[in-house]
């Protein structure tokens, strides 16, 4: 709980919300470090074919950054603080530069971004993404921006101008934790999405959970009406990787496939492989 989940009226003096307060000031103040230092990355994941899972449609680059104490920490650990900050829209800078770069040095590779409908307006966002594309023509064809559900949301007529304007370019869009609950279904067949990830929380044991299988073929089907690639997220045993085949997702994504790693294997001088 943030202060702002505290809720109006609560006293802002008592124990929790000084806790609150002290915890958030001081990650704010990692996260600033951290940015001045440079201890900025992604860690990549694979999302893999469900009729080939031994071949990666495409990776994810996760945003993670260095603590003091030299500690990967993952997004969840610092994007709730940073996410309304400045430091957020640095953040989603340096992953689209990072992710960029990648792509611009492994022909092969194929790579979604993660990024706040918050860094739309944020010139050097725009800046970073038009620096990328002019370096190599073939970015644009393997760039995919992922947004998700909350954030696209916050301003879904803006986000809507934004992915037409890119698509054009040739980039595609993945809406993130698809229903978690925030997107509005009137507003799908505006967005224009070409990949749909399916939330985790309709993932895991679903071989064994008879109303999240219904829940999910929903909101398959729906990816499909919209003729969106379909992803389910959160895959972390066999037996869920099994069912989810079988009810028919594109691709599916999760532990089970492969952990998100900073050294990713075309770093070790072998070819990202990625499906056309």
């Amino acid at each position: 709980m943030t202060i702002a989940e505290v809720g109006p009226g609560a006293d802002m003096d008592s124990p929790l919300a000084v806790a609150n307060s002290g915890r958030d000031k001081a990650m704010h103040q990692m996260i600033a470090k951290a940015i001045r230092r440079g201890d900025v990355m992604l860690a990549y994941q694979p999302v893999v074919l469900s009729a080939r899972t031994e071949t990666p449609a495409f990776y994810e680059g996760l945003i993670r950054i260095l603590d003091e104490n030299r500690n990967i920490l993952p997004a969840g650990d610092f994007m709730p603080v940073a996410e309304t900050r400045e430091e957020g829209r640095i953040i989603d800078c340096l992953a689209l530069e990072t992710g960029l770069n990648a792509l611009a040095d492994h022909p092969s590779l194929r790579l979604a971004i993660n990024m706040s409908a918050r860094s739309i307006g944020y010139p050097r966002w725009m800046e970073t993404l038009n620096k990328g594309l002019a370096r190599d023509q073939t970015v644009a064809e393997r760039l995919i921006l992922e947004i998700t559900e909350s954030s696209a949301m916050i301003m879904p007529d803006l986000v809507v101008v934004f992915m037409a304007n890119l698509h054009k370019r040739g980039i595609s869009f993945a809406l993130d934790d698809f229903g978690a609950g925030y997107t509005a279904f009137r507003y799908l067949r505006d967005f224009y999405f070409d990949i749909l990830k399916i939330d985790g929380q309709f993932i895991r044991n679903i071989q064994d959970d008879a109303n999240n299988q219904v829940l999910t073929a929903a909101l398959v089907s729906i990816g499909q009406h919209f003729d969106m690639l379909t992803v389910a997220e959160a895959v972390e045993t066999p037996a869920e990787a099994s069912f989810l085949q079988s009810a028919g997702f594109d691709c599916l994504q999760g532990y089970y496939f492969g952990m998100p790693t900073v050294n990713p294997v075309w770093q070790d001088g072998r070819n990202a492989r990625a499906a056309s």
